[in-house]
C-alpha cells in the first residue's frame, strides 16, 4: 500500500506555527546578524513555540543531546512521526537553520528534499539521511520523496517547505 503525505508542524493553541514572516530575500540568519536584536526576538519567539520538543527523550536522544528525558504520550509522538517517516521535504531556510546544529549523522535517516532556488549535488550523511536540492517547485520535491521512499512509509512536508509553496 502507497503511504501518504502528511504536514508535520508545532502549533500553538491559538494557530500560531512561527513567529512572524520573514521575508524570503532578507539575511535575517546570516551568520553576521545573530546578535541583531530582531534575530534574537525572533529565536526566542521560534524556541518557545518549539519547547516541548526539546526535553523528549525521542528528541535528544535522536539529536544526539545526550540520554535521558521525558517519556510519555509527546515522546511516543515524537518517536512514532519519526518511525513513519520515509522520506521529508523541506524549505531551504529550514536546511540553512538546522544544518549547524545537527550532529554529523543528521537526525532524519531518510531521503530530505530541499525546495530551493539553487541546484546542487545530493549530500549524503552518516546514518541514512541523503539531502537532495529541487529547484523546480515543492511538487516536483513531493514527486522525488514518493519515489525515494519505502512504500509502506510516509513522506513528510515540514513547515519551511509549505511556507515557500504558498508564497510562489
Amino acid at each position: 500500500m502507497a503511504g501518504k503525505v502528511f504536514f508535520s508542524v508545532s502549533m500553538s493553541l491559538d494557530g500560531f506555527i512561527a513567529p512572524e514572516p520573514v521575508p524570503v530575500e532578507d539575511e535575517l540568519f546570516a551568520p553576521g546578524k545573530q546578535s541583531d536584536p530582531d534575530v534574537q526576538r525572533w529565536m526566542a519567539q521560534w524556541t518557545e513555540l518549539q519547547q516541548w520538543v526539546f526535553p523528549l527523550r525521542f528528541f535528544r536522544e535522536n539529536l544526539k543531546f545526550g540520554e535521558g528525558g521525558e517519556e510519555g504520550r509527546d515522546n511516543d509522538i515524537a518517536r512514532e512521526t519519526f518511525e513513519r517517516t520515509g522520506a521529508s521535504v523541506m524549505g531551504k531556510r529550514m536546511f540553512d537553520l538546522g544544518e549547524p546544529s545537527w550532529p554529523e549523522e543528521a537526525p532524519f535517516h531518510t531521503p530530505v528534499f530541499v525546495v530551493t532556488h539553487a541546484k546542487r549535488d545530493p549530500w549524503e550523511r552518516p546514518g541514512g539521511t541523503t539531502f537532495h536540492f529541487v529547484d523546480d517547485g515543492i511538487e516536483h520535491a513531493l514527486d522525488q520523496a514518493r519515489e525515494a521512499m519505502r512504500y509502506d512509509r510516509d513522506v513528510r512536508i515540514m513547515p519551511a517547505a509549505a511556507r515557500r509553496s504558498w508564497s510562489t
